[in-house]
């Protein structure tokens, strides 16, 4: 029988609150910085894409050592505060400074920070919860940073409009502060560090097995089909993804006044109300299997790329919002706990979080380049209809690729299984 952890309510209310802080203080001003950028500072769209990818391209090369250094320090609140105050300095001089220069660099210091988030927030969480529970504590673990990026973009417009557009940048700093609060409060004894990287719970049948072996590889990982071909999807998703959102900014900066802070606020609110309950119930269903759950993720991407094509209406692409919620909330708990299924008992959890991040990465920044180009010369609809084509694929690679990885046997056994059926 497995050992049940019972980390204490103060822990677990504190993580909470950090999934809240964090939710604004781990990708910066995010999309906003495309508004700002076009609307304040006059930068064209391709001048924006580099901007926007310099963040993403920082995130690649710092990804998979901050999994690995995740995996090894028992640190893990430490790094967390470190990259809370690297963003809030970087967003802090991005307001104060908007030249190319001083923008990449704070663009690159958000991305190295952005590096230690994902990986050190699940692992605290493995941590304190456990494999068995792990479903339902992500799906919490979304719904409250999705609260808090409710919460975040409400203050954003409310003080884009009535204050200045730089007003965004400081938020975060503030933000940044909560998340240090928070996270010094969770207690450091109740998280189990060799659970938090990946290890099989005491008392587990395979748990003898996975010791006698220790660690797995780079390259075992990497040999892994199920964990290939989950990558290539994931990839493939965010390369859809990452740019439609800064793309429909841009559209509503284009001779609107102040009111596009306020437009864009309104597009993130409207996907953030739609990720707090899906997050929750993606937690929920989730216990039972992963792949139907993750699939319905995979298709409304395409969908909304297409209807971003059918108008420029403010209220038209705010409404169309909907589907990234969907999207969103779904992608943020079943990618978490896909990789923990494929990891468990290795030792690999945070590192391979890395790896996937890594890629993920690569992703999101050739799409802001790649869309930043193409709307200059061809114009938005077609930079929408390339990422829609481009999220149709995604969705093909993870349905036929990519199997149930909630199963009753273990990982070796159904990696077999995989590997002779392509």
């Amino acid at each position: 029988m497995q050992k049940e952890r019972r980390p204490s309510k103060k822990s677990l209310r504190s993580l909470d609150c950090l999934n809240v802080f964090l939710a604004d203080v781990r990708d910066g001003v995010g999309p906003y910085l495309s508004i700002y950028l076009k609307a304040s500072a006059n930068w064209n769209p391709a001048q924006i894409g580099l901007a926007m990818s310099a963040s993403s391209i920082a995130t690649v090369i710092a990804q998979t050592p901050a999994g690995a250094l995740v995996d090894r320090l028992r640190q893990k609140r430490m790094l967390i505060i470190l990259a809370a105050v690297f963003v809030s300095i970087g967003c802090i001089a991005m307001g104060l400074f908007p030249s190319l220069p001083v923008v990449l660099g704070s663009q690159i210091m958000i991305g190295i920070a952005a590096a230690i988030f994902p990986p050190a927030i699940t692992a605290i969480t493995l941590g304190l919860v456990g494999h068995e529970r792990l479903d339902r504590r992500v799906g919490r673990n979304e719904t409250f940073n999705h609260a808090g990026n409710l919460l975040a973009a409400t203050l954003a417009g409310l003080a884009g409009y009535f204050i200045a557009r730089k007003a965004i940048f400081f938020l975060v700093a503030a933000m940044a502060v909560g998340s240090i609060i928070s996270v010094r409060m969770i207690r450091e004894r109740e998280i189990d560090h060799e659970l938090a990287r990946g290890d099989s719970e005491e008392g587990e049948e395979e748990d003898n097995q996975k010791h006698q072996q220790r660690y797995e590889g780079i390259l075992q990982l990497l040999s892994d089909r199920q964990i290939l071909f989950f990558t290539v999807a994931v990839v493939l998703f965010h390369f859809a993804n990452a740019a439609m959102l800064p793309l429909v900014g841009q559209e509503l900066a284009q001779g609107k006044g102040t009111s596009d802070t306020v437009y864009m606020s309104a597009c993130i609110i409207v996907a953030q109300l739609v990720m707090i309950p899906v997050s929750n119930l993606a937690g929920r269903f989730a216990h039972t299997a992963r792949k139907p759950i993750f699939l319905l993720g995979f298709a409304v991407l395409p969908i909304r790329g297409v209807l971003y094509t059918f108008s420029d209406n403010p209220y038209f692409l705010v409404s169309v919002q909907i589907l990234d919620g969907i999207a969103g909330g779904i992608f943020g708990v079943l990618s978490v706990l896909m990789v923990a299924d494929l990891t468990k008992g290795t030792g690999r959890f945070n590192l391979t979080q890395g790896m996937l991040n890594t890629a993920i990465g690569v992703g999101a920044g050739l799409s802001n380049v790649l869309a930043g180009f193409v709307v200059k010369s061809a114009g938005y609809n077609v930079g929408f209809l390339i990422l829609a084509a481009i999220a149709v694929v995604a969705l093909a690679v993870f349905w036929l690729c990519v199997p149930e990885t909630k199963t009753g046997v273990n990982r070796k056994a159904s990696h077999q299984t995989a590997s002779g059926s392509h």
